[in-house]
């Protein structure tokens, strides 16, 4: 028995295929299956940095699905991106889906940071928590940041500074600037020719100087001879007769002090003091009577003739001693 098929249901036939293949084809180019057991997660972010339909998921390192879908979420711009998880590996819910670069000169991807909690496991249609991770050149901005405020600051302190500067160094300051250089190069000349002299009277006492610390050395090498040639039980007989010396010497300072013996009760002894002062000024009327008066004390006649009575001067020393006596 032959069929006859119609053309219209030919056609028909044939769009089914096309648009069969059409859903195929578009699955495909995103990297998914029509007929799957892949989990979908949803993840919601500000940015995406330019994060493409068909970018893998990855757990550790490892693909575990792909993004499926990224698109406006709100009138507020946020963006709400589709994951479709291939892995039967389970995660906490409260694990991140974090965006990172994914490499060097750009790209973004998403990987799941786990969370090991206590929390129920995620289930397909669930929406993550999200984070995003810095990339290089924004670590390296966020580095830098500071470092150009700091600079610029540097540079407007410096400005400042110039100014400041050029406000004070007027003609007049300028002058003087000069001046004290001139002076300052005069005032190095001179020490500069200080120093030269010193010099030259160092090198020319140098042997002086030598000599010195020779016969300073020959000394010190003699004592050291002389110490060693002493025995040590004699230093110690040396040492205990100083001593005792020096005992005796404070036993007879205390005596004087406390006027005992002659020679401590002269000390202390105010009267007699007064008497050998008034003894050495009688004796030495008396030597001075004698020497003016001789013939009072000696008596000489050649030829037996009586000598004549002693009449005592007008003016002798003792008339006046005996008067203010």
């Amino acid at each position: 028995m032959n069929l006859k098929i119609s053309k219209e249901l030919k056609a028909g036939f044939i769009a089914v295929v096309g648009i069969c293949a059409s859903i195929f084809g578009m699955n495909y180019l995103k990297s998914s299956t029509l007929f799957d057991s892949a989990k979908t997660y949803y993840a919601v972010y500000d940015h995406v940095g330019g994060l493409q339909s068909g970018t893998a998921v990855s757990l550790n390192g490892f693909n575990v699905g792909t993004i499926q879908d990224v698109g406006f979420l709100n009138k507020r711009g946020q963006l709400l991106v589709t994951l479709s998880i291939t892995s039967d590996f389970e995660f906490s819910r409260n694990s991140l889906a974090e965006l990172y670069d994914t490499g060097i000169i750009g790209g973004k991807g998403i990987q799941i940071v786990q969370k090991f909690d206590n929390a129920p496991l995620a289930q397909s249609g669930d929406t993550l928590p999200t984070s995003v991770k810095p990339g290089i050149t924004e670590l390296v901005q966020q580095k830098l940041t500071p470092l150009q405020l700091k600079v610029e600051d540097a540079i407007t302190n410096a400005d400042s500074l110039v100014v400041a500067i050029n406000n004070v160094l007027d003609v007049n300051t300028q002058a003087n600037l000069k001046q004290t250089s001139a002076e300052l190069l005069e005032i190095s000349k001179s020490l500069n020719g200080v120093t030269s002299s010193l010099n030259e009277l160092m090198s020319s006492s140098n042997a002086d100087i030598q000599n010195t610390l020779k016969n300073t050395n020959d000394i010190s090498e003699n004592l050291k001879v002389i110490t060693d040639s002493i025995p040590s039980t004699d230093v110690a007989a040396i040492v205990s007769e100083s001593k005792e010396i020096t005992k005796k010497l404070t036993a007879i300072l205390e005596q004087l002090e406390k006027g005992e013996g002659s020679l401590g009760k002269m000390m202390s002894n105010d009267d007699l003091h007064q008497n050998l002062l008034s003894t050495s000024k009688e004796l030495e009327l008396l030597l001075q009577d004698l020497r003016l008066n001789p013939k009072r004390y000696i008596d000489i006649s050649l030829f037996g003739k009586k000598q004549k009575a002693y009449v005592l001067p007008s003016d002798d020393p003792a008339k006046k001693a005996s008067k203010q006596q």
